[in-house]
């Protein structure tokens, strides 16, 4: 290749680099959550933006580019969805209104109404989810709704699409929703093309679809400068086409982290696993897999559904059609508050849920994650919630998900210990289950993580339950995890090697995306 054109190609991607890096430190100043994250942005994309561009079209925004575009239309149909169905579940929607946030804050950040008359069980680990799940798919007689975060062509895997690809040919309405970054790989499976040849309906969410894009508006002036207005107009709406395209294709730091079972609107199941053998705890280099689950029947169904038509609207552009009427109703004492939270929203949702039950709680507050990497703010909560005599508890695996999630565990965990929160480490495998416990009364079994990517770049959902008898379940539950934990001390971190308290914070600082 000419010499003199690899020259001015270098030297126009340098230009280029340059300009975007520019471009993008300034809306970081507009657009970041944190003044910290902002600074570091600003620094990295002007001193080194070979390396920080492509690294800030992937991790910088916390917006989920087409998605927030479309928000107002996507939100307007859920909104019909629930309007349409209110009739139905009237006499069990619980008013927005008392001195409980679980009924007024809580309810405004999911969207949806909370509703008494369900029935909830609790699924410890793999097998009693899966054959729950099984038993659920094989009794469906209209219509089943199949998402999951990872989607796996394994026995787990074969076992459950083999009962949706039998519906499927008997007449079943079956939609099945993966994540393409979460389940990459699983289009090209003899399981998926089996179950679209049967005529199950299988989508990838696909974050990186590419959004709609803005029309070229049509200059009124034409007559006096049309054609300097129809350049300016052709050339700004190419621009949109192209922005939205890079911006979509780099979309992989967005995942929907949302596992949603729901069969014929009379059950609905909710939790942590996903679609694996390793979830059984099948896989030899994992071991034990800790997860935990819900069975629901009742109106909050209902609202299960919805979580899943407003994801099924993205990946498919078109409104899902099931009987919206079948509803299951008067079927348990509990109240049940359906917590969807995505990245195209006002508000962090998920933060704020947790956020808002640490400080409601007046005797304890429990949690249960894999992922222990909050915010400031979070922690701070905590480390009051301790200091006014809750009794704070945090549960995390002994072996986390990789070294940096290891060290920002332990960099979170020694700031926690002075105030009196109590962190155990589960060393019966690996902990994968998102379970909090608030008091006596609320418990939150679902999908969100504790940390950022949870709180503001996944699509998740949690299920928060108002009842003392499903928090004495809970509770019993977690106290068995604490007895197969170890139970951590500030001397235990002062023991460590010299060189752990530079990785603990140089994990910190990595912290916004793990």
């Amino acid at each position: 290749m000419d010499i003199q054109l690899i020259t001015e190609v270098i030297a126009v991607t340098v230009v280029l680099l340059h300009m975007l890096g520019i471009a993008f430190a300034l809306e970081s100043v507009l657009t970041v959550r944190t003044a910290q994250g902002a600074i570091a942005w600003v620094i990295s994309l002007l001193t080194f933006p070979y390396l920080a561009v492509p690294a800030y079209l992937v991790f910088g925004r916390k917006k989920f580019e087409g998605y927030f575009d479309q928000r107002e239309e996507i939100e307007g149909e859920s909104e019909d969805l629930i309007e349409q169905t209110s009739d139905t579940v009237a006499q069990h929607i619980i008013p927005g209104a008392g001195e409980s946030s679980f009924y007024t804050s809580l309810r405004k950040l999911a969207r949806m109404p909370a509703t008494s008359g369900n029935a909830v069980e609790l699924l410890i680990n793999g097998e009693q989810t899966f054959d729950s799940i099984a038993a659920g798919l094989t009794s469906a007689e209209k219509y089943i709704l199949f998402q999951f975060y990872i989607i796996r062509d394994d026995q787990l895997g074969q076992r459950l699409g083999k009962i949706m690809i039998d519906k499927a040919r008997v007449g079943l309405n079956v939609k099945v929703l993966y994540d393409e970054i979460g389940s990459q790989g699983f289009p090209a499976t003899k399981l998926c093309q089996q179950m679209i040849s049967a005529g199950i309906e299988v989508s990838a969410f696909n974050t990186r679809q590419v959004r709609r894009p803005t029309k070229i508006r049509k200059s009124k002036t034409i007559q006096r400068i049309r054609y300097l207005r129809a350049f300016y107009d052709f050339l700004k709406g190419l621009i949109i086409r192209i922005r939205g395209y890079i911006r979509s294709r780099f979309q992989l730091n967005f995942r929907n982290h949302r596992k949603i079972v729901v069969v014929d609107g009379q059950i609905a199941w909710i939790g942590g696993h996903n679609v694996g053998d390793e979830y059984l705890g099948l896989n030899k280099k994992i071991g034990h897999w800790r997860d935990t689950h819900t069975r629901v029947e009742g109106p909050a169904v209902l609202a299960a559904e919805i979580v899943f038509a407003t994801d099924y609207r993205w990946a498919t552009k078109r409104a899902l059609e099931i009987d919206w009427d079948s509803v299951s109703l008067d079927k348990g004492d509990s109240n049940i508050l359906v917590f969807p939270s995505d990245p195209a929203t006002k508000f962090e949702e998920t933060g704020l849920m947790y956020h808002q039950l640490i400080v409601d709680a007046r005797e304890r507050i429990w949690i249960a994650s894999p992922y222990f990497v909050p915010d400031r703010s979070i922690i701070a909560a905590l480390q009051l919630a301790a200091l006014r005599g809750v009794d704070v508890r945090v549960i995390i695996p002994d072996e986390p998900d990789g070294p940096f999630v290891a060290m920002a565990n332990w960099s979170y965990t020694k700031e926690l210990l002075p105030a009196g929160v109590q962190v155990y480490r589960y060393q019966g495998g690996f902990m994968h289950q998102k379970v909090l416990l608030m008091d006596d009364q609320i418990s939150g079994v679902g999908t969100a993580n504790f940390d950022n990517r949870s709180f503001r770049l996944n699509f998740e959902i949690t299920l928060l339950v108002d009842d003392p008898a499903f928090a004495t379940k809970v509770s019993t539950m977690l106290e068995a995890d604490m007895q197969h934990s170890r139970k951590v001390y500030e001397e235990d971190i002062k023991n460590k090697p010299f060189w752990f308290p530079l990785a603990m914070g140089v994990a910190r600082l990595m912290s916004p995306v793990l």
